[in-house]
């Protein structure tokens, strides 16, 4: 979601308030900070980009004292920043275990889109497109590589002579699920370890076309050619409850060329309820005979099921009844498994339970018929 819809519902962001005081020089392994004296833009990127760098380290070496440290946590936001965190560090390592992976790299890209520098005081909002690699540990030469991107509103305070965080406001890919309970994670690794490699290369032209839509067009997700945008031709919907159906149906048309139609359509800035809603786009795409279910259910009920995806097929995502997200499969990693690339927040060739882990999150997987 775009920093729009931030300042209008803040309660679906993450706020970090973090006070750093008396910090000491940058080492070499970049586990402590300095904010010295910031007189240009270029100084006021690095900083940003060292406490990235800090997070993402803490993920690798499972060092949560490393990002402890950015955190003020004897202030209430300043711990239950801390603590959320360490949740999500703790969930993506538990993720990993249950996937048989090991991740060898996180390496975040900062664009800082509008920035406000002062001499006390340094006020932006900037993009950060974060590449996760990750191996299979019996084919350790051949690396994995997904990218989420991620909206920030981020602020620096001036306090005796250094510059320190006082605010972010961002969105976390990893808000709708921190938990891996009751999964049976070593049956699964087993499952997934023993999967050999899926050639897609056969998939026809259509198909094509909406993987490659699907990767130019996913905003802060993309490979930095394509510049972190959205296609300007379609309205953003992410201030008005979310884009990924609107990014879905994109995709369809663009990239797939199906028709549209007076059920399904977007003209000039408006869209039809199927078009830029969910649920009703997955409903529609079944009863029209667009797509048809390959299965629903749990993970565990699911999961091998999903190696029948193809690229342009899509997955639904059901919260309490109610399908609140969609995603469109765009690829496979070493193991043959399934990767989606979505709007809100942009994803880019992820694996596609990764921050989906709830127990009670139901999966549609669909195979749309190009």
């Amino acid at each position: 979601m775009r920093l729009s819809k931030i300042k209008k519902n803040r309660s679906k962001f993450i706020i970090i308030l973090v006070f750093i005081v008396f910090l000491s020089l940058i080492t070499s392994d970049k586990s402590s900070i300095v904010f010295a004296d910031a007189s240009t833009d270029n100084e006021v990127k690095s900083i940003v980009e060292n406490i990235f760098a800090i997070k993402n380290k803490a993920i690798l070496s499972k060092d949560l004292d490393s990002i402890k440290s950015l955190y003020a946590t004897d202030t209430r936001y300043g711990q239950w920043a801390y603590e959320y965190e360490e949740k999500k560090v703790k969930y993506i390592n538990n993720w990993a275990e249950k996937q048989g992976i090991q991740f060898v790299d996180i390496i975040p890209k900062v664009v800082i889109k509008k920035s406000k520098i002062g001499d006390n005081k340094c006020s932006f909002s900037l993009i950060c497109n974060t590449e996760y690699k990750y191996i299979y540990p019996d084919q350790p030469e051949a690396i994995n590589s997904s990218r989420m991107g991620t909206y920030h509103s981020f602020q620096l305070s001036k306090r005796d002579n250094n510059w320190i965080i006082t605010k972010e406001w961002y969105t976390d890919p990893f808000a709708d699920s921190l938990s891996l309970e009751n999964i049976k994670a070593d049956e699964i690794k087993q499952y997934i370890s023993s999967q050999p490699p899926r050639d897609i290369s056969n998939i026809n032209e259509k198909r094509k076309g909406a993987k490659e839509y699907a990767e130019r067009y996913c905003g802060a997700a993309t490979i930095e050619e394509y510049g972190f945008k959205y296609n300007n031709k379609y309205r953003d919907f992410n201030p008005e409850g979310g884009d990924c159906a609107n990014f879905a149906s994109q995709i369809l048309r663009e990239g797939g060329k199906f028709k549209e139609n007076s059920t399904w359509n977007y003209d000039k800035g408006s869209a039809t309820g199927p078009w830029v809603n969910a649920g009703k786009f997955t409903h529609y795409m079944i009863n029209s005979g667009r797509a048809s279910v390959i299965a629903r259910g749990s993970y565990e009920k699911v999961y091998k099921a999903s190696y029948k995806l193809l690229p342009g097929d899509f997955i639904a995502y059901e919260k309490k009844g109610d399908i609140t997200h969609v995603s469109t499969v765009t690829g496979v990693d070493s193991k043959g498994y399934s990767l989606v690339t979505c709007h809100n927040t942009d994803r880019n060739n992820v694996p596609w339970d990764l921050g989906w882990s709830d127990k009670k999150i139901k999966f549609w997987l669909i195979r749309v018929h190009y």
